[in-house]
């Protein structure tokens, strides 16, 4: 059966704001690595118009490294799947809103054939952490303290416990936790 993976970047005390990381090329041929790994991704708004407003269009930036470049392709390429109560519409390529309700689609990719189910956005992970539905988590924790952003769970009303499987240390210093949910 497939499994439903959550994979986000925090600072040391938590902040998830996408602009203090270390987003080097190593943390994106990992990030590649394991979008190999699914098919699908869901998302919420802010999540898909944060990522729309770069990835489709990263091969036109001078700055953009064949790591990057990879990245994007691979993004671009895997479908995704938008819960939003105000999009109308969404045009970035494989992408389509979500016609039914969190639970329901989950139920039905969960057993469909396929490669794992990507939680592509913090909302969505909040959501489906509630339901017990993530299977593993990966942490990248980024060595730096910020208040910025939102945080890590914020609104969390359960305890969860889950079982280390496997740490790596990038060169950065980031530092990937992957957890399995007990």
């Amino acid at each position: 059966m497939r499994k439903i993976i959550f994979a986000i970047n925090t600072t040391i005390n938590g902040s998830v704001d996408h602009t203090v990381g270390i987003a080097d090329d190593e943390l994106h041929d990992f990030y590649t690595d394991l979008l190999n790994s699914v098919d699908v991704v869901l998302m919420g708004r802010k999540t898909y118009q944060l990522m729309e407003s770069f990835w489709p269009v990263a091969h036109k930036y001078p700055g953009s490294t064949q790591s990057i470049l990879r990245f994007a392709d691979k993004y671009n390429s895997v479908k995704k799947i938008v819960f939003s109560d105000t999009l109308k519409e969404v045009k970035w390529q494989n992408s389509k809103l979500a016609d039914r309700n969190l639970q329901e689609i989950i139920s039905e990719l969960k057993n469909q054939d396929g490669k794992n189910i990507s939680a592509g956005s913090l909302s969505i992970a909040l959501q489906l952490l509630k339901l017990d539905l993530i299977d593993e988590f990966w942490f990248a924790v980024h060595p730096i303290v910020a208040e910025k952003g939102p945080h890590l769970f914020d609104g969390m009303d359960v305890i969860k416990k889950l079982n280390l499987i496997d740490s790596k240390t990038l060169s950065s210093g980031v530092v990937f936790h992957h957890y399995q949910n007990i």
